[in-house]
Order: C-alpha cells, then sequence, then structure tokens
C-alpha cells in the first residue's frame, strides 16, 4: 500500500464544500446537520489560517436554495452553480480546481452517496488524492451515508474525521494555528 495517499500538508490541500443547502439541509435530521456544519466550519477556519483554497458547489440553487448562510458568510468565493452530480461534470469546476493546481483535496458536503461519492470518484479517476472525513458529510439516510462512504473508499479515497485532518495539518501543539483551532474541536 502507498501510504503517500494518507499525507496532507496545507500547500497541497483544497477544501471542496459540495451542495450544503437550504432544502438538503431542511430534509435532513437536524442534529446530523449541525454536527456536518460545525465539522465543515472547523475546516474552512482551519483552511483560513492555513491560506487552503475552498471551493463550493451548489446542486441546481434554483430548486434546492442556496448555501446555507452559516457556512457561506465564512467563505469569499461564490458559489459554482451545478446540475451534473459530480462537481468534475461541471466544466467552470474542472477548471478552476484544475488551475488551483492542489492535489490533496478534502471533500465535504451532501449527500454523501450521490454528488460528494459521484465528485469523489471523478477526482480519484483524474489522480487527486481524496480525503473525505466522515463526520463533514451526510445523506438524508444513515444507510446511503454509510454506503457512500464504502464506495468511496473502495475506490481509494481516504475515509477519515475532522479532527485527524485537521491534527494532520497543524502537525504539533503549542502552536496559534493549534489554539485557534482547539476552539472549534471542542
Amino acid at each position: 500500500m502507498k501510504l503517500e495517499k494518507f499525507f496532507i500538508k496545507p500547500e497541497n490541500s483544497l477544501l471542496i464544500i459540495i451542495d450544503v443547502q437550504e432544502k438538503l439541509a431542511k430534509a435532513m435530521k437536524e442534529e446530523i446537520v449541525e454536527k456536518t456544519l460545525k465539522n465543515i466550519t472547523t475546516l474552512i477556519e482551519l483552511c483560513k489560517l492555513y491560506h487552503i483554497p475552498i471551493v463550493f458547489t451548489e446542486q441546481y440553487p434554483k430548486g434546492l436554495g442556496k448555501t446555507l448562510d452559516r457556512i457561506k458568510t465564512l467563505i469569499n468565493e461564490e458559489a459554482i452553480e451545478k446540475i451534473s452530480f459530480s462537481s468534475v461534470g461541471e466544466e467552470k469546476f474542472a477548471n478552476k480546481i484544475k488551475d488551483i493546481g492542489r492535489q490533496k483535496i478534502i471533500l465535504t458536503g451532501m449527500e454523501t452517496h450521490v454528488c460528494v461519492f459521484q465528485t469523489a470518484v471523478d477526482l480519484l479517476a483524474r489522480d487527486y488524492h481524496v480525503f473525505v472525513p466522515y463526520d463533514a458529510v451526510c445523506s438524508r439516510r444513515k444507510q446511503d451515508w454509510q454506503i457512500g462512504l464504502e464506495l468511496m473508499k473502495q475506490a481509494g479515497a481516504v475515509i477519515s474525521c475532522t479532527e485527524t485532518l485537521a491534527f494532520q495539518i497543524l502537525k504539533k501543539a503549542g502552536t496559534t494555528e493549534f489554539k485557534k483551532i482547539l476552539e472549534f474541536i471542542k
């Protein structure tokens, strides 16, 4: 097994947030959405500290609504609208991540078994290393979330958690960045 795929550093990383939208969130259990949003927020704050680029998408916003304000207000980017389930199927998205030029992708969002899964597989097929924090993705049904994670693992994604990824990027305790992220990990 190649261990390279398990290593992640700020200078080669990119955070992608898939379809964290109003109507999708309303269709899910509130406690699941809360946990997912808390972890995505932690990853956003980590990315800000380390200047890691963030890209986010919206699946058919006319029908599913816009990105939740709780996430949107933290990001100084515009959402990439799409109708393709895989974000890579949207040319603007594919070009943007290619231009950013980072190979380690932290993939978060909704729904694990549809848009997150299809995006992960398409990224893996293009030789990106994909990290999926299980606690920063969700689906309407637990079984769908589980199968989405399992399929991504089988395809070659690294299934991790928010805290593990944060500590991999932080590398050590006692830093200003470590202290800041501890505020979110509690």
